[in-house]
């Protein structure tokens, strides 16, 4: 039997947060203005798995019900940087083919000094800014297939790019 990883590093750590980015527009279902339930999945997966563990998860998606419920650019825009500015922490889906609008988010994340995790899927290429952001950001990877399988390992890098940056913030 798998138990899952202990929280308790969440508590010590402050981390009472997080924005959840990932791309939208491009997932939409042309024909229903949605996200298909298999776009939609890795991101339920891990808006719950973070709430399970007492996080409140700042994301656009679910907050514009899935497509449903869309937000005007000038509405959206704002309060994407808001919750972003006022998260503990980032978690991104970069996007294959890579999304702008995350792209946009992860620099504000990198902008707001945020400890950033960014999911790479395993076997994709991404832009050379992603693959070198750690050099100006605090940033941990997790390379997954399976968003489901990955969450023990992405509890890892989240404590691992938490406790970095507190450390960094300390003695810079």
């Amino acid at each position: 039997m798998t138990t899952a990883p202990s929280t308790d590093f969440l508590c010590g750590l402050d981390v009472a947060s997080l924005f959840l980015a990932g791309p939208f527009i491009q997932l939409l279902d042309p024909a229903t203005g949605e996200m298909p339930e298999h776009a939609r999945a890795p991101f339920d997966i891990l808006i719950k798995h973070f709430e399970a563990r007492g996080l409140a998860v700042h994301n656009a998606h679910r907050r514009e019900a899935w497509g449903a419920e869309l937000m005007r650019p000038d509405q959206c825009t704002r309060l994407d940087q808001d919750e972003i500015r006022k998260a503990d922490v980032f978690v991104a889906l970069p996007g294959f083919p890579a999304s702008p609008g995350t792209h946009i988010e992860v620099g504000w994340a990198s902008a707001f000094d945020k400890p950033i995790v960014l999911m790479l899927e395993r076997g994709r290429e991404y832009t050379f800014l992603v693959q070198g952001l750690h050099t100006v950001a605090t940033v941990e990877y997790v390379e997954y297939t399976d968003v489901a399988e990955a969450l023990p390992e992405l509890d890892l890098a989240l404590h691992r790019a938490v406790s970095r940056h507190r450390e960094t913030t300390r003695t810079g």
